[in-house]
């Protein structure tokens, strides 16, 4: 039984598990019987046993029902790597293939990667797979056999960008699969619309026919072996009844079964001929047909839905010949055209039998009950020759449960007749937001504790998708329902504290409690309801009113109320309480019932009404005091907007009676925190997309939808490849440059000497890929070895700017490695760029270099930045700030902005008044300027007269002057002829000097007229800025026209992205970092932040920078995360579809012997100089080792705790930890350089109150620079990290290998782990770390006498002083205290009598 409530927020994703399935416990690996055959066989020395495998079979798995910590166990033995793959061969039993397959569906479960144990043995592997298809149709096998076998090949399927199982898979469906027609003229008609597919099928024969007889047997196995399955599926199928017990083994096959050919249909490979033959063998027919659609049970409601989505994906719009996506019009063109073939055909060869069908308008007879109308009167014998003559089949498959023929045929022609509803009109028809129905469905509590024993009716985001208008729905689908369960998650915790109860004689409902993200309603009122749009009868807006009190709240709570501004989404609540309400909670009950919630809505903030009934203007951004203003009391009212779709359904169940006015009815309002509250502009994005044609740019749309050439968005194969590059400041010098484009020619342009200094132009004279483009394929044609691209480099003088110091251009400072250099050059150029970038390799710099030279290169198109993080947007910021970048062209929207450390504001109002301020400075330049040249006017009034004082007078004396000095020998002449002496007499140098040359001269005057030009290029731009009057449109024509740099989260871009489009938002680059963090359809939506121009996205170039080795995007349900696949970034699958990447393989952030801990995940990620001198050569002061992991014995004869479910805390460790940090405090450490780190949320809790206590009543120890997870932490670092592991009984998530990298790659210079050795260190995943650690003590070794910093080197381990328990650490820092609290007292003591004296 399933707890009928969501799982708590502290708990780990990743830890939560069915009842059926459970963490593998020291004890379980300690004292289980498999752990004593691993010891004794799954060793390099042991010899291959047969019996083994046999009695592994017998006497542990099926006594056991195959029990999940069984398998779990032989997994974590290794039983695949070394013993099953190493001894499998042709003669292998068939327990030996089962178990096989049974190892990878584990790998796949626990999320290990299941194909790494299979060497590239082709041979080998081809044979295993052929052993699972043969044993699939052995009829001597069991359901759950079969099973286990099918579960094994929908993994293989799943897998397509392996090559080795690519192979294999494909092998089934190929087009020989179409011999298996019921009509061999559907597919000669196939054959003769696609005549390439008549080449496959003739090559097909050709090989069959000349294959030797086991051969030609093999692959006639293959031939038949899908449409065998079919015959199987549909057999199981009809052996449901509609009322006796079902075979609980024979439904679970059917769903496996159900879930592999929707995963067949889901995919453009298999899906190609598959199609056909589903469609061929009317298998959706035959099923809708089957006695358990009638019935009721629940026990087949998850088949149903199956076969539906089988159904769905079956007459998907889609060629499944071509590839190309069909729009709504083609549908009904095609459905249009099949009918006119039928209306041809009856006339042709029935007009006898059926006269009204052949002159019917094609509109009536496109329904289910039009066409029975036309073929119920038909006797068996006409339908079946009318189904023979449209070549459909026309009678079932040759099962054994009986099927009515007639009613057979005219379903099947209603199946290929009928018109399918347009998905867009469904989705448009749909709410956004979720209703108590969808919350509180037992399916969605259901769904996160997926166990992998079942499928789900889920959709599957894996590397391929048939159309983006499918990759939209998939994702449409799982965030829709991702949301839900956030959202009952929140809902859950907010009515639990509300404490809802009835009260007596009233029967009204009360709160008992009270919660900080909720308050009662006072009053609830709709105020507008809009006129349906055209062609729509859904009313185009509904507004309401919403009145409550902050009265009782803190200021706090009541501030936090107060900050609700528009476009923020709340819930409104029905909450009657029941009799029970007030009891506690039990686990087998039903929340919602439970508690008496009968509606949730959703709706969205429109306005803020101040106490006089008009709303606060927020685009004046107005602060807390502002809005104060606006109100008297406490009473606040909101304008909302109520979901159209919604209000519709509502009011026509109140109008024909079903359902009170549910409107009249609310009496909770529920906000929730912002940065989680974005699934509205997420959804309400997606919808919008889908009535677009082209979303992505051409050239990544292949690779978005997971086809053809990986590489072909590469800027290799892009036909409009950039050739010339100004690298500008990205080189320090020459030998820099040499250095980076090591492997390639280098010449030098014309006139230019070795060696040349910076900036450098770098062309490209040689593209290797039209060399290797031959002009006609041929079998024959010889391949032209690439050869490397030639660059021509040229050097050119950074122009003269100015006189002043603010002239000069700020130069990049950073020697980036060659890496990073091709990382800098592929992003310049167009097309897809991947930066895979380990901790610590510089990922930020790159992407600010590759930002500033587009910004020179191009400086006429924007760039977009997109992170997922506040804080790390905000370093990017804060580096490309220091760069040669006008401040005036970026623009950092969303309200992580104020964090920046800077003192200018570049949010949009920021930049507005920045521009406003600069004006004014501008002007009074071009008064001081008149005046120096004793012109009379106002000429700095504003930025017009400004601009005809430039026209009228400073043009035509530059003119002159440069007419004047055309011919000048000496600096006297230019000097003399220079009009601007006075104006830039406060030069901080002299202009001219005497042992200046004539050109130096002029490259003065030049840059002098330059800055003047620049003051008046400015005050251009900001002209507009006068003439526009509001700073709402200020804001946005900067955002629209002046901005060139814009940078936001993917979370900002999702809720303006309606607003964005709608202001004509437009960018030609987009640079994503933290990408691998993402969820997919969150970096999708920033590529689409603009309308296409003539059918074509703008979108020149983009940038996908992140590390698919750290962790994944959080999803908070299991079933969407591990079925649903929703957790795998848009980053990760262009890596697992092999697009090119490049992995920055230089890391500069910590000690070589702590990168060590990591480095071994990456391929050759090498350490820069850095980090081999200076302070990362010295130790860490009062420690013998940089890096130690310090073992943890049980503490007060406990080790870790759960006081309650999933809040996972571990006594001994936090006592350890907080030690180590008094400790350093008390040596000296900044307590800013020092992390405290665990791996769940109970330890965090736990770290805080021990701190407290032992360190609040002493501020000298301060707090650490942050306590928290090391989920939370991805993406910052420390010098100094301490991290506790807490789980002792078993190893949890870190067994996650990106959790594992995360957690070893915060420390720069120190690094000490605490946990229970035993558990942690037989862990296979975590053995490449913990052979590291168990190179050095296990206990914590200590220098005494040392202060921080300390001059010791990091080699000299000193006097060691070994710490055996946290016990002794505990007098040690006791001892240390109290001399510092007794060194305190004596300096104290020391300054008294000089005061006296004073």
């Amino acid at each position: 039984m399933f707890p009928k409530t969501t799982i708590p927020y502290h708990a780990a994703i990743s830890e939560v598990s069915s009842a059926g399935r459970r963490n593998l416990t020291l004890t379980d690996i300690q004292t289980d019987p498999i752990s004593t055959i691993a010891k004794e066989y799954f060793n390099e020395s042991a010899k291959w046993n047969p019996d083994v495998v046999e009695n592994i079979i017998t006497t542990e798995l099926i006594p056991s029902n195959y029990s999940s910590h069984k398998l779990l166990l032989l997994e974590f033995s290794q039983y695949l790597e070394k013993y099953l793959w190493p001894h499998f061969s042709e003669s292998s039993s068939v327990h030996h293939v089962f178990s096989i397959c049974l190892m990878v569906n584990e790998k796949f479960l626990q999320k290990v990667g299941p194909w790494d144990a299979f060497d590239t043995n082709t041979e080998k592997f081809s044979l295993l797979f052929k052993r699972v298809i043969h044993l699939m149709t052995d009829p001597d096998q069991s359901y759950f056999f079969h099973r286990t076998l099918l579960v094994f090949l929908i993994h293989c399927f799943q897998s397509l960008e392996n090559s080795l199982v690519r192979v294999e898979c494909l092998k089934l469906v190929t087009v020989g699969i179409w011999s298996n027609f019921a009509h061999d003229s559907r597919r000669e008609q196939l054959l003769r619309e696609y005549p390439p597919l008549q080449k496959l099928w003739n090559s097909s024969q050709k090989k069959l026919n000349a294959a030797d007889e086991a051969t030609r047997e093999e692959m006639e196995y293959e031939r038949n072996w899908l449409s065998t399955m079919l015959s199987k599926f549909v057999e199981l199928v009809y052996a449901i009844s509609l009322d006796d017990e079902v075979d609980e083994e024979a439904l679970k096959l059917c769903e496996r079964f159900a879930e592999f050919f929707i995963d067949l249909e889901a995919q453009l490979p298999t899906r190609r001929f598959f199609n056909s033959l589903l469609d061929d063998h009317e298998i959706i027919v035959l099923c809708q047909m089957a006695p358990l659609m009638k019935r009721d049970n629940k026990d087949v409601d998850l088949l149903k839905k199956l076969i539906e989505i089988l159904g769905f994906y079956s007459k998907f719009e889609i060629n499944d010949h071509t590839g190309v996506a069909l729009t709504d019009l083609e549908m009904t063109e095609i459905h249009c055209k099949r009918l006119i073939d039928l209306q041809h055909i009856v006339f042709r060869q029935f007009r006898k039998e059926i006269t009204e069908l052949p002159l019917a308008n094609l509109g009536s007879i496109e329904t289910r009950e039009d066409i029975l109308w036309h073929l119920e009167p038909l006797s068996l014998d006409i339908l079946t020759r009318l189904s023979t003559a449209l070549g459909i089949r026309n009678e079932p498959l040759n099962i054994t449960a009986e099927v009515d023929a007639r009613e057979y045929i005219m379903n099947t022609m209603v199946n290929r007749y009928e018109k399918r509803i347009s998905q867009i009109k469904k989705i448009n028809n749909q709410p956004l937001y979720p209703d108590e129905t969808t919350l509180f469905n037992d399916s969605l509590i259901q769904t996160q504790f997926y166990s992998g024993e079942r499928p789900l009716a889920l959709p599957k985001l894996n590397l391929q998708f048939l159309t983006i208008h499918d990759y939209l729905l998939r994702n449409f689908t799982l965030f829709r329902l991702e949301s839900s369960y956030e959202i009952r998650q929140d809902l859950e915790d907010i009515v639990k504290r509300l404490s809802p109860r009835l009260t007596y004689p009233e029967r009204k409902t009360e709160f008992g409690g009270w919660a900080r993200m909720a308050v009662p309603i006072d009053s609830f009122n709709i105020v507008s309801i809009g006129q349906p749009n055209l062609g729509e009868d859904r009313p185009s807006r509904v507004l309401a009113d919403i009145n409550y009190s902050v009265k009782k709240y803190s200021s706090i709570v009541a501030k936090e109320w107060d900050n609700l501004r528009k476009h923020d989404v709340l819930f409104l609540l029905s909450i009657q309480a029941n009799e029970y309400s007030a009891d506690k909670l039990r686990d087998d009950e039903d929340f919602r019932e439970h508690y008496g919630i009968k509606y949730v809505r959703g709706c969205e903030v429109v306005d803020i009404i101040g106490s006089d009934g008009r709303s606060i203007d927020e685009v004046q951004r107005p602060t807390q005091e502002d809005k104060a203003s606006k109100w008297n009391g406490f009473v606040r009212t909101l304008r909302v907007e109520l979901d159209a779709n919604q209000y519709m359904l509502d009011m026509d169940r109140f109008n024909h009676k079903h359902s009170e006015d549910v409107h009249q009815t609310f009496n909770v309002l529920v906000r929730r925190r912002p940065q989680e509250n974005n699934f509205k502009s997420v959804l309400e994005t997606i919808r919008d997309l889908m009535q677009s044609d082209l979303v992505v740019p051409e050239w990544l749309q292949k690779v978005f939808l997971g086809y053809g050439d990986p590489a072909s968005a590469h800027y290799t194969k892009m036909p409009n490849r950039v050739h010339d590059f100004n690298f500008r400041d990205t080189f320090l010098n020459w030998e820099h440059l040499k250095e980076s484009f090591k492997g390639k020619p280098i010449q030098l342009s014309s006139d230019e000497v070795e060696p040349l200094e910076p900036p450098y132009i770098v062309k490209v004279l040689d593209d290797p890929m039209e060399e290797d483009k031959p002009a006609k394929k041929s079998k024959k044609a010889k391949k032209v070895p690439k050869t490397s691209e030639v660059l021509e480099v040229a050097s050119y003088k950074l122009p003269n700017m100015g006189p002043y110091p603010q002239d000069k251009p700020k130069l990049n400072q950073v020697r980036f490695t060659p890496v990073q250099v091709d990382s800098i050059y592929s992003g310049m150029n167009h097309g897809l760029t991947m930066v895979v970038g380990p901790p610590g390799t510089g990922k930020t710099d790159i992407a600010v270099q590759t930002i500033s030279n587009l910004y020179h290169n191009y400086p006429d198109q924007h760039t977009l930045i997109v992170t997922h993080s506040n804080q790390a947007l905000n370093q990017i910021f804060e580096k490309i700030i220091q760069l040669d970048i006008d401040p005036r062209h970026l623009v950092r929207l969303g309200h992580g902005e104020e964090e920046l450390n800077t003192e200018l504001s570049f949010s949009k109002y920021g930049r507005v008044s920045s521009f406003l301020e600069q004006r004014i400075i501008l002007l009074a330049e071009v008064t001081r300027l008149s005046q120096s040249l004793n012109i009379v006017g106002e000429h700095g009034a504003t930025c017009e007269t400004a601009g005809y004082f430039y026209t009228t007078h400073i043009e035509p004396l530059e003119n002159a002057f440069i007419r004047q000095t055309a011919d000048a020998q000496t600096v006297e002449n230019i000097r003399d002829a220079f009009p601007f002496h006075e104006f830039f007499s406060n030069a901080p140098n002299p202009i001219f000097t005497q042992n200046m040359t004539a050109e130096e001269g002029l490259e003065v005057a030049q840059g002098c007229f330059r800055h003047l030009n620049n003051i008046f290029s400015q005050l251009e731009e900001i002209r507009p800025f006068e003439l526009l009057r509001s700073n709402y449109d200020r804001a946005n024509y900067l955002l629209t026209k002046e901005a060139k740099i814009i940078a936001m989260t993917c979370t900002h871009a999702a809720l303006k992205r309606r607003e964005l489009v709608g202001l004509d938002f437009k960018y030609d680059n987009i640079i994503i970092e933290e990408a691998a963090q993402i969820l997919e359809v969150e970096t999708f939506i920033p590529l689409l932040l603009q309308e296409t121009r003539d059918g074509m996205n703008r979108l020149k170039r983009v940038v996908l920078i992140g590390d698919h080795c750290q962790l994944p995007p959080v999803v908070k349900n299991t079933a969407f995360q591990q079925y649903g696949n929703m957790e795998q970034s848009m980053f990760t699958r262009f890596f697992r579809l092999g697009v090119p990447t490049l992995q920055l393989d230089k890391q500069g952030r910590a000690r070589p012997s702590i990168a060590k801990l990591y480095n071994w995940r990456y391929k050759a990620l090498e350490d820069l100089d850095k980090v081999c001198k200076n302070e990362f050569t010295k130790a860490n002061a009062g420690f013998s080792y940089d890096y130690q992991f310090i073992h943890v014995n049980k503490y007060q004869g406990q080790g870790e705790t759960e006081p309650v479910p999933y809040f996972y805390q571990n006594l001994g460790e936090a006592e350890y930890v907080v030690a180590v940090y008094q400790y350093m405090r008390l040596l000296g450490y900044p307590p800013e350089k020092i992390s405290i780190l665990t791996t769940y949320n109970g330890q965090k809790a736990l770290i805080n109150d021990v701190l407290e206590r032992r360190c609040g009543w002493n501020p000298y120890f301060g707090k650490p620079a942050v306590i928290t997870t090391v989920d939370k932490y991805q993406g910052q670092q420390n010098d100094y990290v301490l991290l506790s592991l807490v789980r002792t009984k078993a190893v949890g998530h870190l067994r996650d290998v990106r959790r594992l990298i995360v957690a070893m790659s915060r420390a720069r210079l120190g690094l000490y782990v605490f946990g229970f050795k035993p558990l942690f260190e037989n862990c296979y995943e975590l053995k490449p770390v913990f052979n590291q650690f168990n190179a050095r003590p296990n206990t914590l070794h200590l220098q005494y006498g040392e202060t921080y910093p300390t001059p010791r080197d990091l080699d000299n381990l000193g006097d060691v002083s070994d710490i055996s328990n946290v016990e002794e650490l505990g007098r040690l820092v006791y001892k240390l205290s109290q001399e510092q609290i007794q060194s305190m007292r004596d300096e104290v003591a020391m300054m008294m009598p000089v005061s006296e004296n004073e």
